[in-house]
Parts: structure tokens; C-alpha cells; sequence
């Protein structure tokens, strides 16, 4: 049975969703989980027996905790040291609700980058109308790239997509604001002509749009502009899913309405709804972890815990680790 080490102390909801999310995971046979924080406050949350293993730690990262102050003040916070039991191998992945920036600190720090990755990503899983996933990265791991980053983004996405979704040719673009490649700025410029020369399925410059409509499987970006685009994606879903509930309710054509269409609302909801995939995988360090939304609830975490276990089992990181030997092979030649 693969193990995840869980932060328990991390999220908007913790320890109480980390916990009972867990929990349902270790219930349904997703892995064996170690459970890590203060075991004082964690234990009176469980079921007894729980058959959850803890390791009490003495300490938290804070949710707008500086990533720098984390590593300096807090290696013996429980995600620290979740990452620590994943680079002595007694775990095979970590999921973490906690303060994202300090999670990539962390994992660097403690596990190390690939070969050839200069900065590792945040990479969501984003649904589209052809009932099919888009990934987007970097989704906030990195507000400040250089085209040779986005370059490596699209080769792990390229691994990413491939292993986990199963595309054999997966589609890549660059985030832009518009098709034409006379668009966009320095940045999609310069990365366009690198990408361009990976042989790569690489189709171009991609709109917002593009990743909803399933016209392509890996959308490359900035970790700025991506937030921004995952943020926005998060607002409107949520938005719309308010509006339905409002309307639902006034009057009787609503409500006969509702009740042929009760299924399909219930489908959306379920389809745009965070939870549903548990969290986003950080690619790029030598182990597998998953950062959760900091909002999640125990489904949230439940579902990552699955998530974690299907990237170990499907041999991610040695996909990318690949990937990336090739990519530098590619660039040599270029240089030459």
C-alpha cells in the first residue's frame, strides 16, 4: 500500500477537515497515511481506532507565513516535516493544505529539483466542455519567469499529461492574449521560439478560452498570470453556482425546471467544483507532492490523498525526470 504523509495542521480548516479527510481516505483503502501535528489537538478528532499513524510535531507554518521565514523558523512544523519523511523514503508522497509558497520552499529545500528543472510548478487540473482535463502551469509557484522556465513547464506538462491523463500527443500552448503570435509580450515572445523547438505537440499561442473549450491539454504560463487565470476560473464558478441557487427558488416555472434538470445541476456542480480533484501537483522536485486549495474541506483532502497515490503509482516523477533529460539534450543541440 503506497503512504502519504499528510499535513494536518495546514488549511483555512484545519486540523478538523485534514483529519476527517483522512480519515475517509484511510476508510475507502486510498493508502496508508501518516498524519502530522500536534497530536494533543488531532487525537480527540479521531475515531478510535483509527489505524492512522501520527507524528506529533511542535509546530505550524501560518497560512500568510514568509516562505523564507518558514525555512529558517520552522523545520519542525508538521509540513516540514512531512517532506523530510518523503526524503527518507518512509513515505511516497505528502499532501498539504497549508501556505503554498512555504510548501515549495520546503519541498526544494528538502527534496531537491530534478536535473535541468530551475523552477518546479503548480500544475492544476482544469475541466473542459469535451469532458476531457486541461492543465495549466504554473498556477502561482513562480510570479517572475524567464522563457527558458516556461519552456521547461511545457515539457513537464508535456510528462504530465502523458502518464496521468493518458494523451499520447498531448496539445501545448502558451497562455497569450490572443492567438497571433504577433501578440502577447517579451516573455510568450521569447518562449514561443524555445517551445516552438522542443518537438513538442506545441500549437501556439492559446487563449483563456481555449483551456475550457478543450482545444488544448497544456496551457503554459507564468506564475503570475496563471493565478490570476485560476482565481478568476474559481470566482465565475462559484458565482454561477450562487446564481442557480438564488433562482432555483422563485417561482413554480423554476422549480418544475429544477426538478427535469436537478441531474445536470448536480453534474456541473460536481465538475467545477475544486474538491472534486483534491489539489494540484508540484512538478519538478524529486517526490510527489500535492498542494491543496486552503480552503479545502475533508472531500478536498480526501480526494488528494487519491491523487497523490495515482501520480506514485503511475510513475510521474520518473516520467518527468525523463522528459527532462530530453529537453536538455534538445537545447544543447540548439546551442550548437
Amino acid at each position: 500500500m503506497v503512504k502519504i504523509a499528510v499535513d494536518g495542521m495546514g488549511g483555512d480548516y484545519a486540523p478538523h477537515a485534514i483529519v476527517k479527510g483522512a480519515e475517509l481516505a484511510y476508510k475507502e483503502g486510498l493508502a496508508d497515511i501518516v498524519l502530522l501535528g500536534n497530536e494533543g489537538v488531532m487525537k480527540p478528532l479521531m475515531a478510535n481506532p483509527s489505524g492512522i499513524e501520527i507524528v506529533h510535531t511542535s509546530d505550524n507554518v501560518d497560512m500568510d507565513e514568509s516562505p523564507s521565514v518558514a525555512l529558517r523558523k520552522k523545520r519542525d512544523s508538521s509540513m516540514n516535516k512531512a517532506f523530510e519523511l518523503l526524503r527518507e523514503d518512509k513515505v511516497q508522497g505528502v499532501v498539504t493544505a497549508g501556505n503554498s509558497g512555504a510548501a515549495m520552499a520546503f519541498a526544494i529545500f528538502t527534496l531537491g529539483r530534478f536535473q535541468f528543472v530551475e523552477r518546479p510548478a503548480i500544475a492544476t487540473l482544469n475541466p473542459n466542455v469535451k469532458g476531457g482535463i486541461s492543465i495549466l502551469l504554473d498556477a502561482g509557484g513562480n510570479v517572475d519567469c524567464k522563457p527558458a522556465h516556461l519552456a521547461q513547464f511545457a515539457v513537464m506538462g508535456d510528462a504530465f499529461a502523458r502518464s496521468v491523463l493518458g494523451i499520447d500527443a498531448p496539445r501545448i500552448g502558451i497562455l497569450s492574449n490572443a492567438s497571433e503570435v504577433t501578440k502577447g509580450n517579451d516573455l510568450t515572445r521569447e518562449a514561443h521560439v524555445i517551445v516552438k523547438g522542443l518537438g513538442l505537440n506545441y500549437v501556439g499561442y492559446v487563449e483563456g478560452m481555449d483551456m475550457y473549450k478543450g482545444n488544448v491539454d497544456v496551457v503554459v504560463t507564468d506564475g503570475f498570470v496563471g493565478n490570476v487565470a485560476l482565481k478568476v476560473s474559481e470566482g465565475v464558478a462559484e458565482v454561477l453556482m450562487t446564481f442557480f441557487k438564488e433562482n432555483i427558488g422563485k417561482g413554480l416555472k423554476s422549480k418544475i425546471g429544477y426538478f427535469f434538470l436537478k441531474d445536470v445541476f448536480k453534474e456541473l456542480k460536481r465538475r467545477i467544483d475544486f474538491s472534486e480533484y483534491g489539489g494540484a501537483p508540484l512538478l519538478g522536485v524529486d517526490g510527489v507532492c500535492v498542494i491543496c486549495h486552503g480552503r479545502s474541506d475533508e472531500k478536498a483532502i480526501k480526494n488528494a490523498i487519491g491523487m497523490a497515490k495515482g501520480f506514485v503509482e503511475k510513475g510521474l516523477n520518473d516520467s518527468i525526470k525523463e522528459k527532462m533529460q530530453g529537453f536538455q539534450l534538445l537545447q544543447r543541440i540548439k546551442e550548437k
